[in-house]
Order: structure tokens, then C-alpha cells, then sequence
């Protein structure tokens, strides 16, 4: 079968937003599209220039090699996918239609090619990895954080005596050293890969079968004689005679297991005996990944099967995607989630990515170099914390105190009868309400990307979206979609939690019908 074709990625330098535009030499963009379009107003508050240097320093393509693609294409790209929740191809799809997101990513003019083939996305993946989509994020809040203060020094100087003249270049804040300042909240959360639910029984069937293709794979007539025999046809039936009954009962189930684990031993024993007649190793890295997670997922089934336990450590739990582990979260609707585990602080409402591990970690260890890392920011110290019951154990609130930092959460103890300090409930929704936004609109409910490095980049590109959003005020549009699609009952609830948006970027009370929201987006 002819391999399919890719269509070539276009290589038109990027020019600088701060590029001075003479008249009568405006794109056609310029006359044609309304300027109150949320990706254009979204593309005039991204700081692209800054990006882009961060971007070509990590891909180091100006000295050696081919030129590369346009930087605001590949990063604007990325920022439509995840801002819209959409799937590689669909992305490309959605720029090649809509002139809107082709403004975005730098067009000058609308264009009906591909800007480039779907399967470089993974490549961007690679290439963006956690390291620099945080370096990226960083950026975006730095640049912010100066408009603010910049905006707030504006309106300092309003409100002084008008008939003084102030001339004085010397911020206020460089006159008096400032320790600490602002409030950190920190939570961590569980982003679940798309992969099936694992069970016993299921696993190792998919490893019988990938190691029945390893076997077809090395079998060579003139080198090994007769083929080994796999019982294939047998080993399916008798797995579907248990995996479709409605209800099974724990001595079936074992006993399924343990024919499931019979087969796949004696598969193991076929590869060691035909590799053993190569005078070299015939996989290639993709199979020799796959033989050695077989192997271990056998090993580790072998002894829980011995042991009658159904845990044990560093558990695989999909043979394609062996990093990932299952993360204990006692939710009502979900006990024990399969993906990575995060660890995110909020600071004026932008949030940062402080740990991403793939095995379940005690938030209390991490809280203290969270506190740091606020310090290495900003210069300073937060003036508060707040933090879930499980980051408050003695020795944090100890080091808090010695830092001179205010840890909002209930005390040790016994309740006392006047609290002087009352902790409200809903001091940590800022951060919770981040979560289910990232979660909802934008697709951490469900990470796509199956190896390691994709899917922490995906993960990294959501928390960037998410300030980017914050900084253009931008009402999500995948949460548009989803209120449309819903039912009755889910669409009031998000319906109201986008009129509250709504209201406090406008001010004012929010009486308004479909068409009156997608105007404003």
C-alpha cells in the first residue's frame, strides 16, 4: 500500500508584531476582518516576540540545518488546539477553513493549504517539552505582572496632589525592601491518560497477543525449523468466555488468570529460545520496549497471582503506555485515576506547573519548594499560603513560620472557642475552579498523547493556555460548545458559571441571550 503524503510545511519567515506598517501597504487582512474577533484580540495581547525567542533558542536551527517553520505558526497552533480542545487533525483542519485563527498564527493573507501536516504535531511535542512550555508560561506571567504594575503606578500618580509634579524615575517599591508579598495557593490534582480501565485479565491478554506478533516476527523457517506452537485460537476463546460475562465470580476470575498466565509463560520461553539461535538482536527499540514491559507485566502478575494481592509497586497497567501509574484519589466517582499527578500553585489568578510526576507523591513534600520557587519569581516571599489539610502537617507549618509566612488553614487541635482566625471554605475555590476549567474546557480530563515526553508537553501547553486565557479574557470556547451539547441540567449549571464570567469581565449584570455571548467572543 503507497504510503500517504505529506503536505510540506510552509517556511515564510516570522515577522515581528512591533514591525511598523506603512499605508497603503496594509495586509488584506487589515480591511477585511472585524477587529473585535477574540482570536484577533487574543493575538494583539500575546506578547509573540518574546515567544519567539524562547522558541528558536530551544530549537537552535539558526546556524545548522534546514530553516525552520515560522515559530508563531507552530506556537499558535498549539495554542488553537489546546484553547479549543481539538484533536491534531482537527486542529489543521480548523486553521485551513477559518481566516480568523489564520490572522492568528501570522498569516497575511487567507490561504486554503494546510499550514502543515497533523503528525508534526508530535514532533512540537518533543521538541516543546515541560522545560520550555514552563519557561513560555513564565514569560506570559512576567510580561502581565509588569502591565500591572505599570497600570497601578499610572493610577498611584493620578491620585496625588495634582499640582506636584512627580520626577522621579525610582519605583516606590525599590525604596523599601520588600520581604513579602501576595498569597500562594497550592493544590494538586490527577490527569488521567486515555487508555482503557486495566484489569487483570485484560492486560495479559494484550500481552499474549503482542507477544504471539514478537513470535511471528522472529520465526525464521530456515533457521528455527519448526514453529513454536501459541495456542492463539485456544488462549482467545477461553479469555472471551470470561471477560464477556455480565457477572464473574472471584474463582473464575482467578482461574481465567491463571490460564491467561500459562500461556503467556510459555510464549516468554518460545522468544528466549528464538532469540537464542540469532548470533544478534533482531528487534528493533520499538519491539525490544514491548518485550521487556511483556516481561515485567508477566513477573509482576506471576506474583500477585502467587501472593493473592491485587497491588503492588510500580504496577504496569497499560503495555503501551508503561509509565503510567495508577494515582489513589479517593473521589466518589473515581477512586483510583490512571495518569499523571500534578502539583499546581496560583499567584494573582495565573497558574504555574511546580511538580509533574508519574507516581503518586505526598503533597506535604512538596509544599516548601513550592514557597521557594514563588521566592525565585518574584524576589520575595508570599505573605500567605493556602493550602489543603494534607500540606498542613507540623513540620511545613514550622518552616512557614520561620519564613514568617501566614498559613491559612484550620489549627491543630481542639477547636478553640473564639477563632481569631477563621479560615472561610471558599478561600481555595480560585484554584479548584482552575482545575475544572482545565479539566472541562480544555481537555486535562483526558490527556491524548501516549508517550511520556507528549504527554507531559500536553499537559505543560493546557497550564499555558490557561494564562493565556486569563490574560486575554477570553471566554473559553470548547466550554461554548459543551453548553450547546449537554443536557438540560449540565447546560444550566455551565450556563451560569459562564454568565458569571461574563459579569465580571463586563461589570455589570449579565441578561443576555446566545447571540449577545458570541458577539463578545
Amino acid at each position: 500500500m503507497a504510503k500517504a503524503q505529506k503536505n510540506r510545511a510552509s517556511k515564510q519567515p516570522y515577522v515581528s508584531t512591533e514591525q511598523l506598517t506603512l499605508t497603503g501597504f496594509e495586509t488584506p487582512f487589515s480591511h477585511t476582518l472585524r477587529p473585535d474577533n477574540r482570536w484577533i484580540a487574543l493575538s494583539h495581547q500575546i506578547p509573540w516576540d518574546s515567544l519567539v525567542s524562547i522558541y528558536n533558542s530551544e530549537m537552535n536551527n539558526d546556524r545548522t540545518g534546514a530553516g525552520g517553520i515560522n515559530p508563531r505558526v507552530v506556537l499558535g497552533a498549539l495554542i488553537i488546539k489546546h484553547i479549543c480542545n481539538l484533536s491534531d487533525r482537527e486542529t489543521v483542519l480548523q486553521i485551513q477553513e477559518n481566516m480568523y485563527m489564520q490572522y492568528f498564527i501570522g498569516y497575511s493573507s487567507f490561504s486554503d493549504q494546510e499550514p502543515f501536516d497533523a503528525s508534526l504535531f508530535v514532533d512540537i511535542r518533543k521538541r516543546l517539552g515541560l522545560t520550555q512550555l514552563n519557561a513560555l508560561n513564565e514569560k506570559i506571567v512576567e510580561l502581565s505582572r509588569a502591565k500591572h504594575v505599570v497600570t497601578d503606578d499610572d493610577e498611584d500618580s493620578k491620585s496625588s496632589n495634582s499640582g506636584v509634579a512627580v520626577t522621579s524615575d525610582v519605583p516606590k517599591e525599590a525604596c523599601v525592601e520588600v520581604t513579602h508579598k501576595g498569597k500562594l495557593i497550592v493544590d494538586a490534582t490527577a490527569c488521567p491518560q486515555d487508555i482503557a480501565y486495566p484489569t487483570d485479565l485484560n492486560l495479559l491478554n494484550d500481552a499474549r497477543m503482542k507477544s504471539e506478533e514478537l513470535i511471528d516476527f522472529l520465526y525464521t523457517p530456515e533457521l528455527h525449523g519448526k514453529k513454536p506452537r501459541t495456542y492463539r485460537e485456544v488462549a482467545r476463546k477461553r479469555y472471551l468466555q470470561t471477560a464477556q460475562k455480565k457477572k464473574k465470580s472471584k474463582k473464575v476470575v482467578r482461574s481465567a488468570l491463571r490460564k491467561q498466565l500459562n500461556y503467556l509463560g510459555r510464549n516468554l520461553r518460545s522468544i528466549d529460545k528464538l532469540l537464542d539461535a540469532f548470533g544478534f538482536m533482531p528487534f528493533d527499540a520499538h519491539q525490544c520496549k514491548y518485550m521487556f514491559v511483556i516481561r515485567t507485566l508477566y513477573d509482576q502478575q506471576k506474583q500477585m497471582y502467587d501472593s493473592q494481592v491485587h497491588s503492588i509497586e510500580d504496577r504496569i497497567v497499560s503495555i503501551h503506555q508503561p509509565h503510567v501509574r495508577p494515582i489513589v484519589r479517593g473521589k466518589t466517582t473515581a477512586d483510583v485515576e490512571f495518569g499523571a499527578k500534578i502539583q499546581v500553585s496560583l499567584m494573582d489568578g495565573y497558574a504555574f506547573l511546580d511538580d509533574l510526576s508519574w507516581d503518586a507523591f505526598n503533597e506535604g513534600t512538596r509544599l516548601i519548594s513550592s514557597v521557594e520557587k514563588y521566592k525565585a519569581s518574584f524576589g520575595y516571599y508570599p505573605q500567605m499560603v493556602a493550602a489543603d489539610k494534607i500540606y498542613c502537617n507540623r513540620e511545613n507549618r514550622r518552616k512557614l513560620k520561620e519564613l514568617g509566612i501566614e498559613l491559612r488553614a484550620k489549627a491543630l487541635g481542639r477547636p478553640r472557642a473564639v477563632d481569631e482566625k477563621h479560615v472561610s471554605p471558599g478561600e481555595r475555590n480560585q484554584i479548584e475552579g482552575k482545575f475544572g476549567q482545565a479539566k472541562t474546557a480544555y481537555g486535562m480530563d483526558r490527556i491524548r498523547a501516549r508517550l511520556r515526553e507528549t504527554s507531559e508537553s500536553w499537559i505543560a501547553a493546557i497550564i499555558l493556555v490557561l494564562n493565556l486565557v486569563r490574560l486575554a479574557r477570553v471566554v473559553p470556547y470548547a466550554l461554548l460548545i459543551r453548553i450547546m451539547t449537554y443536557s438540560a441540567k449540565d447546560t444550566r449549571m455551565l450556563w451560569r458559571l459562564l454568565m458569571r464570567f461574563i459579569q465580571t469581565r463586563l461589570g455589570k449584570p449579565s441578561t443576555m441571550n446566545n447571540e449577545m455571548v458570541w458577539r463578545l467572543t
